[in-house]
């Protein structure tokens, strides 16, 4: 028997593909009704959370954020069998999950943060990427019910010079990471639309339309140097430039001129350009452009 708390979209993707697996599927959520919904797949539906939990060792849980896991796992409490397992699939701060480990430690029970990257449809069939920053032991226990629920579980539990205890407090203690390396991945999906939409403004203005966008990426694939580009960044290498800085900031207006003439604004280029403008001003023009970030990190 599982218990899954909360039936969002993302969430009612995982209980109905746990259903089809075969699994008993206890369910709640704050509003009833979509809890209720999901008994014509097979789950039970519970008003209360305590009673959601009752009789499981594995309880699932999806919601929106910190806050709301904080107050659904204290409404869930008073229903939770010793030992149990809790499983928190929700997008939260790095802090708040490595919190959580250890406060629910305290009370007898072992709360994992697998934050994924995964949209309701890969929920219901088992795609996409869970991630996980737990012990070797917990991992490999947690293993044979979260790698079926998902096309890859991601592990960040073990780094160089640690051993990747959860809550250890010293090198070892990567609980939390998985939380951490979630929002990093969700910032460049962020990033990654604010760039869409200024392809599309200046597309527009130029007459090209979004399926000549599209066909550029048939062959264009700059996310497959994406990693080379990120171990540029980090090498600081601005002596050899693959683009210099003046070059990168030349586009960039022409970039801007484009968007201006439909009086349109940018989201992404705007920042770029000026931040490209402080390095100009250091006399760095012939420098990778990439030394704009020189001071970032």
């Amino acid at each position: 028997m599982i218990a899954f708390l909360g039936t969002g979209l993302l969430g009612s993707g995982f209980i109905k593909a746990l259903l089809q697996k075969g699994e008993k599927v206890q369910v709640w959520n704050r509003t009833f009704e979509k809890a209720k919904e999901l008994e014509a797949d097979g789950a039970v539906a519970f008003a209360a959370a305590a009673d959601a939990v009752k009789g499981v060792q594995r309880i699932h849980l999806c919601v929106s954020d910190d806050a709301v896991v904080d107050s659904v796992l204290q409404q869930a409490e008073a229903g939770m069998e010793k030992g149990a397992i809790i499983i928190d699939h929700s997008t939260t701060s790095k802090n708040g999950a490595v919190e959580r480990t250890r406060n629910w430690a305290a009370k007898g029970f072992t709360y994992v943060h697998a934050p994924v990257f995964m949209g309701p449809s890969n929920a219901l069939d088992s795609s996409g990427f869970m991630l996980i920053s737990e012990s070797r032991e917990l991992t490999e226990k947690l293993r044979p019910w979260l790698e079926p629920m998902t096309g890859k579980l991601l592990d960040f539990g073990v780094e160089a010079g640690g051993d990747g205890d959860a809550g250890s407090g010293g090198a070892g203690d990567v609980t939390g990471k998985a939380a951490g390396i979630k929002l990093i991945g969700n910032l460049f999906l962020i990033s990654l639309t604010g760039a869409f939409s200024d392809m599309l403004v200046i597309g527009k203005e130029m007459g090209i339309g979004g399926e000549e966008i599209a066909k550029l990426f048939q062959d264009f694939n700059p996310g497959a140097g994406a990693p080379g580009r990120l171990k540029r960044i980090m090498a600081r290498d601005y002596d050899n430039p693959s683009w210099e800085l003046q070059m990168a900031r030349k586009d960039a207006r022409l970039m801007m001129e484009e968007a201006e003439k439909g009086g349109k604004s940018l989201l992404v280029i705007p920042p770029m350009a000026a931040e490209m403008d402080k390095f100009l001003e250091k006399g760095l023009a012939h420098k990778d452009w990439s030394v704009i970030v020189s001071d970032k990190f």
